[in-house]
């Protein structure tokens, strides 16, 4: 979920309308999207299933860690429509690049994306850790990102990204539940690594290593910290070791000399698993699978019962909602309770909002005009992240200008909180320097169309920049 400044929502309006406007459409052929990674360019082979395959830049044998740019990549680069890549930490080699690309070539830096848990490095926390990939619980928000990318630059394929978004977000939701249970009660102090690699898959699942001897190979493998790491295998009875099939570890000797440990050979890059869609998922529960034989861990009845009852059957959702209570624009007490028996559509905006407030508002507008008796079943709501001046009356008057069936709601600064906050959405004053007039301000904040299933469970997302044709097809694709 990301959060801009207004000028930055607005310049990304106006492309779009351009756009729209236009009728300028890529063909597949010339929608030509390059990727850094396999794990990334496994994400965005999933969602470009069935318009074109994205390329891949670092491919076969080669890392990041030795990759040189061949002068024909380069021309590739400067002819792409858009460009997906980590950032400077992990690809130092493209970093020069990626700066001298055409401006034609629209360049997303994934290290800087606001949605995602991006960790500081613990050698330098003016770097940041590059290997956020290996917290699943950031790809599904990661996948949000990527398919908004993708809608921009190509608007008339919006159905089949968002679609392709729908199909990957199950698997992945299965997986993290059960990685979740597989290591629920886990003791941890039995492993180091070489390498620091699984920093966000210890956050995610709690998983504690007790140390490592550098960040990645870009880092110094020196001697001090390879003595230190000595020091915990003799103290502190480690029995398992992890390196990485991807990095070089120039003085392992010197680390394990003397000492009989279980190696376990993590693949944080996807080495050994073949390029496509199917790569992200194969890589994670490969390295998995490596954690769990390394730690030499038994899988109980417990686990494998709790797992079991993830089937097809049962659907995995994100836990966004919760409770609380608002004011409708007629003044009328309203809690979540009132928003089930149907389907729900949220949006979070203000009524001062000058673009996109009104834009989405609008296609949700169209939406409900264009699908018939579906939208008997579905409700829209209007939530405002700006309590102080969006009262009840400006909110009926305000909704007054769309659907009829749009319901506004407000209410005190700490319920609003609570509500974005149960739906992960963001949002943040901007003061602006206008006389003294301390009302003229605006409110950065979340755009996009939650999907609440009667029951009150979050379903799905619809990124900004939707048409009201692609968000009729959507639900009708979900609501049967």
């Amino acid at each position: 979920m990301r959060r801009e400044n207004h000028i930055t929502v607005y310049l990304r309006v106006v492309a779009i309308c351009l756009i729209l406007c236009s009728h300028t459409v890529w063909s597949a052929e010339k929608l030509n999207v390059v990727v850094s990674i396999k794990p990334i360019h496994s994400l965005v082979a999933g969602l470009m299933k069935d318009v074109n395959k994205p390329t891949l830049l670092i491919d076969g044998m080669q890392t990041p860690y030795d990759f040189e740019l061949s002068a024909a990549q380069e021309k590739h680069l400067k002819d792409s429509t858009l460009l997906f890549w980590v950032g400077a930490e992990l690809e130092k080699s493209l970093e020069s690049v990626v700066k001298q690309l055409p401006e034609k070539v629209t360049v997303v830096e994934l290290l800087s994306s606001p949605g995602m848990k991006i960790l500081p490095s613990r050698k330098n926390d003016e770097l940041r850790d590059p290997f956020f990939w290996m917290d699943d619980r950031n790809i599904m928000i990661l996948l949000d990102e990527l398919t908004e990318a993708l809608i921009q630059v190509d608007p008339e394929r919006s159905h089949i990204y968002i679609r392709n978004r729908f199909e990957m977000l199950k698997p992945l939701r299965t997986m993290d539940k059960e990685f979740e249970y597989s290591y629920r009660g886990m003791k941890g102090g039995m492993a180091v690594q070489y390498f620091d690699t699984l920093r966000y898959f210890e956050q995610a699942y709690a998983l504690n290593i007790l140390d490592h001897v550098t960040g990645s190979p870009w880092d110094d493998q020196d001697a001090i910290g390879i003595l230190k790491v000595r020091a915990r295998l003799k103290n502190d009875g480690v029995s398992c070791l992890f390196l990485d099939r991807s990095m070089s570890a120039d003085n392992l000797d010197l680390l394990t000399e003397g000492y009989d440990l279980r190696i376990g050979w993590l693949d944080t890059l996807g080495m050994q698993l073949e390029s496509g869609p199917d790569l992200y998922l194969d890589l994670m529960k490969y390295n998995n699978d490596v954690i769990r034989e390394c730690l030499n861990v038994d899988d109980g009845k417990t686990v494998k019962q709790n797992i079991a009852s993830l089937t097809d059957n049962v659907p995995v959702r994100d836990a966004l909602g919760g409770r609380f209570i608002l004011k409708n624009h007629l003044g009328q007490l309203f809690t979540e309770q009132d928003m089930k028996g149907h389907y729900s559509l949220i949006f979070f905006g203000y009524t001062f909002c000058p673009d996109v407030c009104p834009t989405s508002l609008m296609v949700l507008t169209q939406a409900f005009q264009k699908m018939g008796d579906l939208a008997n079943r579905i409700h829209p709501y209007f939530i405002s992240v700006d309590p102080e001046r969006d009262t009840v009356k400006v909110l009926k008057d305000y909704v007054a200008y769309f659907d009829s069936r749009l319901v506004g709601l407000t209410g005190s600064k700490l319920m609003i909180k609570r509500v974005a906050d149960q739906f992960k959405a963001k949002y943040e004053k901007n003061e602006v320097e206008d006389g003294g007039r301390p009302d003229r301000y605006t409110m950065d904040h979340t755009s996009g169309l939650y999907l609440m299933a009667p029951d009150g469970s979050f379903v799905a997302k619809f990124a900004h920049g939707i048409s009201s044709d692609t968000l009729v097809n959507e639900l009708k694709t979900i609501i049967r």
